[in-house]
């Protein structure tokens, strides 16, 4: 079996890795608060430092938290790791970093994918994440037995760049319906509907999404925990207006809810998960 390092073990990271530890992989892992991954110690290697990490891996791959983290993890990574290694960043990042690292790698002797999931905590978790890769297609050919333990949907959309261009157009999606939920429960709550029947009502029908299974339920109890953090949303909104810019495109959704999650940063809510959205209609 190939030798894996694994950077990153937050939110997504630590039941990802924990999939692959599972399947009989070995596993070199870094991560920079290494007590995350101590209970890891058991079945993997944790290192102090990345190099160590990645020294001797035959695929490295990352997921942390911004493109800035991304673009400093990648320059120790073409120092330190052997040369041909397959790199896959899983990170949502942005789509020109990804495309400059592919050209950095092929410059280094290296291989890289961008390989973004979708799925939340709970696809994390359940190895059930939507997987959107770009990058050579033979690497991702070779990575899908990989992917196969983390995953249930996988598709390769392109070349370099294009996996993060498909996680964007997959956050589009998720902030119009998250904010779309939100508002229904505030009309359904500002009207005197019973939240919990009219929320079994529309599940049933055309309206149905997981957003509305999943985060309708959490935004009635006011369970903010967060499966996907307030401050990593805001990050992926901005690289989608970043984007748009550059080809010259309008996207008010994104623009409006972007304001609404920024708004609850200001109020100290950062950590929070998406589905808090609802204070900012409720200004509870």
């Amino acid at each position: 079996m190939k030798h894996i390092a694994w950077i990153g073990t937050g939110v997504m990271g630590h039941a990802m890795v924990s999939h692959l530890i599972k399947a009989g992989y070995p596993i070199s892992i870094y991560t920079r608060s290494k007590n995350k991954a101590m209970d890891l110690s058991s079945s993997a290697q944790v290192f102090d430092s990345l190099e160590e990490a990645v020294k001797d891996a035959d695929i490295i791959i990352t997921m942390v938290g911004y493109p800035s983290d991304v673009e400093a993890v990648y320059t120790q990574v073409f120092k330190f790791a052997k040369k041909g290694s397959l790199c896959i960043d899983m990170t949502t990042s942005s789509p020109s970093l990804a495309l400059s690292l592919y050209k950095q790698a092929k410059h280094h002797g290296f291989r890289m994918m961008d390989a973004p999931v979708s799925g939340g905590d709970i696809g994390a978790k359940n190895a059930t994440l939507t997987i959107m890769a770009g990058g050579d297609e033979s690497d991702y050919q070779e990575a899908l037995e990989l992917f196969k333990h983390l995953g249930k949907t996988m598709t390769y959309v392109g070349t370099a760049g294009f996996g993060q261009h498909c996680k964007m157009a997959n956050q589009i999606v998720i902030a119009g319906n998250i904010a779309a939920v939100s508002e229904s429960l505030h009309y359904m709550l500002s009207t005197g509907l019973d939240p919990q029947k009219a929320l079994s009502a529309i599940a049933g029908g055309s309206a149905s999404s997981w957003q509305l299974l999943n985060n309708g339920p959490k935004m009635l109890t006011k369970d903010f925990e967060p499966g996907f953090y307030i401050h990593h949303f805001v990050k992926d909104l901005e690289l989608i207006e970043q984007e748009s810019h550059k080809v010259d495109i309008a996207l008010p959704v994104v623009h409006q809810v972007l304001a609404l999650y920024r708004q609850l940063i200001e109020d100290g809510d950062r950590e929070l998960g998406t589905q808090a959205i609802i204070k900012a209609y409720r200004k509870e």
